[in-house]
């Protein structure tokens, strides 16, 4: 999103990156450190992709600090910043809770991989729910084996099978909260709701969500013709990943050993 933004709308407003002040509302407080990596600052701009962070639950905060009902409010058309289509209603793609691209992805291989096309994916919780294994299978062999791990404790067990090279998996999809980024720490709260019950509330929400496929959503190819110079380019590999490395510890007088 962020080099979308920084690039891709910048060079539509005819502005430098710099000139344009980023904000994301995000379910998660870590969402602050990422942004704040150097591996999404821009040198040459001196600018990074993303300028702010404000969780759902600080919005709620500055809005009750102003007096603002989202309730009262009037409806405003969505801004889109394809020219080819206008956006009617927010979308999403298939999968969780957390935005993950697990069930594209595994879709995706096994037709393209093994000519197997996959309506529904279906999930096989292991020790936990929030630990949860998909597999491809073919005549009683498995094509693909892909695996969702939420909340440190699975995220850890899955390290120590790595350690150990006893992980099966092709694709490995990991969120840090437990039952994903709707359970966000930075998510709104409701005091007179039981977590649980809030949870669940927040999921029937979300699954009201229009889904759609993320090659078939209207400008996704007027992005990838006339931004990233087509599909596979220097300029998408780019752009639209990154790869991450350990953070070095800041050093101190108080680390110092004396």
């Amino acid at each position: 999103m962020g080099s979308l933004v920084k690039d891709f709308f910048a060079q539509q407003q005819h502005v430098t990156p710099d000139k344009i002040y980023h904000v994301t509302v995000m379910p998660c407080y870590d969402k602050k450190l990422e942004a704040s990596r150097p591996d999404f600052f821009s040198q040459e701009h001196q600018t990074r992709d993303v300028d702010c962070v404000i969780t759902t639950g600080e919005v709620f905060k500055l809005l009750e600090e102003e007096g603002v009902s989202l309730s009262e409010l009037e409806p405003a058309p969505l801004d889109s910043v394809y020219s080819s289509v206008s956006a009617q209603e927010p979308t999403s793609h298939r999968g969780g809770g957390s935005g993950g691209y697990l069930e594209h992805v595994f879709r995706h291989a096994a037709q393209e991989l093994f000519g197997i096309h996959v309506d529904e994916v279906t999930y096989r919780p292991l020790r936990n729910k929030d630990f949860q294994e998909v597999t491809l299978e073919s005549e009683g062999r498995v094509l693909l084996h892909f695996a969702a791990a939420y909340g440190f404790r699975n995220i850890q067990n899955l390290v120590q099978k790595l350690k150990r090279g006893r992980c099966p998996y092709h694709y490995v999809e990991v969120m840090a909260c437990p039952a994903g980024c709707l359970n966000g720490g930075g998510q709104l709260k409701a005091p007179e709701m039981p977590g649980k019950e809030l949870l669940q509330h927040v999921e029937r929400l979300y699954s009201m969500v229009k889904t759609e496929a993320p090659e078939s959503v209207p400008g996704v190819r007027e992005l990838y013709g006339q931004w990233l110079h087509g599909e596979g380019s220097e300029r998408a590999g780019g752009l639209l990943h990154t790869s991450y490395h350990a953070v070095e510890k800041a050093s101190s007088g108080l680390s110092i050993r004396w």
